[in-house]
């Protein structure tokens, strides 16, 4: 069983509300403020409700690489796969293949993390999810 993930501070900083609102006319900076219910309206926030426990997959991708079906066959135990990621680069970090953030492996308590380094703006991922 996978242990329970926990938001890091880049997280709830990317989603907290702007110190400053923004200029009248101006674009909110938050894609999620049109699941933002009004105080009197509570039953759109009730339905927003429903979907957070939704499960989705993530993935952390350290590279990629294209082999034929013949060097697929041939691997074995101690074989080696070269990856076009490079050493030391952030590696993306994808919600149902969708990119959400890069980040750094980290060890803790002899487990694999990523600590996220950058993160997409919420509007480029409900653009993403739209593809």
């Amino acid at each position: 069983m996978l242990p329970e993930l926990q938001a890091g501070a880049d997280w709830d900083a990317e989603l907290a509300e702007p110190a400053v609102a923004p200029a009248a006319g101006a674009a909110s900076p938050h894609a999620f403020d049109v699941f933002t219910a009004p105080a009197a309206d509570k039953g759109v926030q009730n339905s927003l409700d429903v979907i957070l426990d939704i499960p989705v997959r993530l993935t952390v991708e350290l590279g990629r690489s294209k082999i034929t079906v013949r060097n697929m066959l041939q691997l074995a135990q101690g074989s080696v796969i070269e990856l076009d990621g490079l050493a030391g680069e952030p590696m993306d970090v994808l919600i149902n293949d969708c990119l959400i953030a890069q980040g750094e492996v980290v060890v803790v308590n002899d487990r694999f993390g990523i600590r996220l380094t950058d993160i997409t703006n919420p509007a480029e991922r409900i653009r993403s999810l739209k593809k």
